[in-house]
């Protein structure tokens, strides 16, 4: 059980950020733990989803919100869901275009816009197990990068709530099983 070979999904991003918690518990049942996430479970990470992507429901788990529209699946295994998202994402408007899957997203290179992977995958540890997760943004040119830096503050403010509410949670559930 390792990481997903990120670099091949996108391999210079101009931003990346990670997180990782670890649980005593199995690989299985982290993984289990992690798919029942909801955007409710995550106060302030759940609502600033909502509000970038409006009309999901509270109840909406991470997973199934990594799997629809906006998003598209590029990667699914027994410990890894891999998502992207493309577009400008430093607008207000849901500027996302449909991509028709895996190899759409690999070439999507319009002006101005950028490419996100969204990353959650476990592995195992002498303990127990740890649940990963990393988000990648590559820019197609210099115009998106520009527009990076309009939602680079937001990244860093807001970045660590990855850690603090969605593994978190997810930990906490698994130490429940």
């Amino acid at each position: 059980m390792s990481a997903p070979a990120l670099d091949d999904w996108l391999p210079d991003p101009a931003v990346r950020v990670s997180h990782r918690r670890a649980a005593r518990c199995s690989p299985d049942a982290l993984w289990s733990a992690a798919g029942q996430v909801r955007l409710e479970d995550t106060r302030v990470l759940g609502q600033l989803v909502r509000w970038r992507i409006p009309g999901l429901a509270a109840d909406l788990r991470y997973v199934d919100l990594l799997r629809g529209e906006p998003f598209v699946l590029l990667e699914h295994t027994e410990h890894t869901l891999l998502s992207g998202l493309c577009g400008r994402i430093w607008t207000l408007r849901r500027d996302y275009p449909k991509l028709d899957g895996p190899e759409a997203f690999r070439a999507f290179d319009r002006p101005g816009q950028v490419r996100v992977l969204y990353a959650n995958w476990v592995t195992e540890t002498d303990n127990g197990a740890s649940l990963h997760a990393e988000v990648r943004v590559g820019a197609t040119d210099a115009r998106a990068r520009l527009g990076l830096t309009a939602v680079r503050p937001l990244i860093s403010a807001f970045q660590n709530l990855i850690g603090t509410e969605a593994l978190a949670t997810a930990i906490r559930l698994a130490s429940r099983t």
